[in-house]
C-alpha cells in the first residue's frame, strides 16, 4: 500500500541525546538502546472514519520518536498497518451503503493527507491486511500448538501463553471488563477461556473472504499486527506504539502470539502508549461520534497550529481537546515565525541544548515548546546579536518538533 511523501528534515549541528522512553510492559522509563538500524511499529487506523485529533495524537508521538532516533543519527525503520478489512469497517458500510473496499480507500487517502499536512514521516512499509491475507494464515498455521478450533474459527489459547498478562499488568478483573469493550467476545460459548482471542474468523454469508491455508475466511484483528512486524522488523524490534486503549487487549494477545511464534521475549522491547485525547468529558472516539477531525480543522488552520496543539501535552497524558488550545497555538505559531524572521537573535545553541534534552526525556515536548517560547519572547522583547540564530531556531522546530516556520 502506498504511503505518503516524507518531509525534508533539516540536520542539526552539536551532539544529540539518547533516547528514554516509558516501557509499559516495564513500567518505567527506559533508555532505548537500538542498533544503527531502529525498527518501530505503529498500529494502524481502521478506517471506516477519518483522522480525528485522537489519532494525530498517537502518531505525532512516535514521530518524535524517529525524529529523536534519526537526530542520534541512526536510520528509521518505521512500519505501519492499516486494518482495512474488521466488523466496524464492515458496519459503517453497509450503514452508509458505501461499498467497504471503496469506504476504506477514502479513508486512508484522507488519512495520508491529513499526515502529509502535519508533517509526520511516513512508515517505510505501509501495509493493509487485505495485502497480506496469507501470511496472516501462515503465521496462525504456525501457531497451531496453542490454538483451537470452534465452530470453524481459531483461537489462541490463553493458557498456552506462560507471559499473558506481563505487558498490561492489569489484574484478570480489569482484563475480562476491557476485552469486552474492546472487540473481544468474552462470553462466547465453547471457549475454553473467557479471554481466550480469536485468530481466524471463518467466511460469514454475506461478509468477504479469502482462500487460505486455513481455508476461507479473514484475521482477528490482533494476530494482523504481529504478522506485519514479524515479516517486516523481525523478533525483538525496539519499540510498538499505540494509543493506551491498545495496551489490552491488543498489545498483550500480539506480545503472547510473538513469543509463541518466535520465542522471543519481549516481542517489542518497548511497549509505548500515547494518551487519549476528550472532548466534552467523553474520550474522542468513533463510536460515540464527539470527534473533532483533522481534515476540517485544516479547511480554516495552518496544519502547524494543529500540531502545535498535540506538542503542548505530553503524550502519555489523557486531555480534553478546547478550541481555546487551537487559538492559543495560532498565536504561539505567529510569534515563532516572527522571532525566527528576525535578521539576529539570542544565542541558540543552549535553546537546541535544551530542545534535544526534553525530548530525549521520554519526549516532554511541552518542555521543549516552552524552551522555544523563552527564546522567541527574548529575541522579540530584547533583540540579539547572533545572526545565525534565527535559522538555527528555524531547523530545531523543523527536525525535532515537526514545526516548519
Amino acid at each position: 500500500m502506498r504511503s505518503w511523501s516524507a518531509p525534508n528534515i533539516a540536520e542539526l549541528p552539536g551532539e544529540s541525546v539518547p533516547l528514554r522512553l516509558y516501557d509499559t510492559a516495564a513500567r518505567q522509563v527506559r533508555q532505548t538502546d537500538p542498533g544503527p538500524v531502529a525498527r518501530m511499529y505503529v498500529c494502524g487506523i481502521t478506517p471506516y472514519d477519518a483522522t480525528h485529533l485522537g489519532h494525530a495524537n498517537t502518531y505525532l508521538a512516535f514521530d518524535l520518536v524517529g525524529r529523536v532516533w534519526r537526530d542520534n543519527g541512526l536510520e528509521v525503520h518505521y512500519t505501519q498497518n492499516a486494518t482495512d478489512v474488521d466488523d466496524p469497517l464492515l458496519e459503517r458500510a453497509e450503514q452508509t451503503g458505501v461499498a467497504w473496499r471503496e469506504l476504506a480507500e477514502r479513508e486512508i487517502e484522507l488519512f495520508r493527507t491529513d499526515m502529509e499536512a502535519l508533517r509526520i514521516v511516513p512508515p517505510r512499509e505501509y501495509v493493509g491486511v487485505t495485502e497480506v491475507v496469507d501470511q496472516v494464515a501462515e503465521l496462525i498455521e504456525r501457531l497451531k500448538p496453542y490454538t483451537y478450533e470452534l465452530d470453524g474459527d481459531v483461537y489462541f489459547s490463553r493458557a498456552a501463553a506462560p507471559k499473558f498478562g506481563e505487558v498490561s499488568g492489569y489484574s484478570e478483573e480489569e482484563m475480562l471488563e476491557l476485552f469486552a469493550e474492546r472487540g473481544g467476545d468474552p462470553g462466547r460459548a465453547g471457549k475454553r477461556d473467557p479471554l481466550d482471542w480469536l485468530l481466524w474468523r471463518a467466511e460469514r454469508p454475506g461478509e468477504p473472504a479469502w482462500e487460505t491455508v486455513l481455508g476461507r475466511g479473514r484475521p482477528g484483528w490482533h494476530v494482523e499486527c504481529t504478522a506485519i512486524a514479524l515479516a517486516n522488523l523481525g523478533a525483538g524490534y525496539d519499540v510498538a506504539g499505540g494509543g493506551s486503549d491498545l495496551i489490552f487487549p491488543h498489545h498483550e494477545c500480539g506480545a503472547s502470539e510473538g513469543h509463541a511464534a518466535t520465542g522471543e521475549w519481549p516481542f517489542a522491547r518497548f511497549y509505548t502508549h500515547a494518551g487519549m485525547v476528550a472532548l466534552d468529558g467523553e474520550k474522542m472516539s468513533k463510536s460515540k461520534g464527539n470527534l473533532v477531525f483533522v481534515s476540517r480543522l485544516r479547511e480554516g488552520h495552518d496544519p502547524m497550529a494543529i500540531r502545535l496543539v498535540l506538542l503542548a501535552h505530553h503524550y502519555r497524558e489523557d486531555w480534553e481537546y478546547t478550541p481555546a488550545q487551537l487559538a492559543a497555538a495560532e498565536t504561539r505559531l505567529a510569534r515563532w515565525r516572527e522571532a525566527a524572521a528576525l535578521p539576529a537573535g539570542p544565542e541558540a545553541g543552549d535553546l537546541l541544548r535544551e530542545v534535544r534534552e526534553r525530548l530525549a526525556g521520554d519526549l516532554d515536548a511541552p518542555g521543549a515548546v516552552a524552551a522555544v517560547d523563552a527564546w522567541a519572547e527574548r529575541a522579540l522583547k530584547e533583540g540579539g546579536t547572533d545572526a545565525t540564530a534565527p535559522a538555527l531556531v528555524r531547523d530545531l522546530t523543523d527536525a525535532l518538533l515537526g514545526v516548519r516556520l
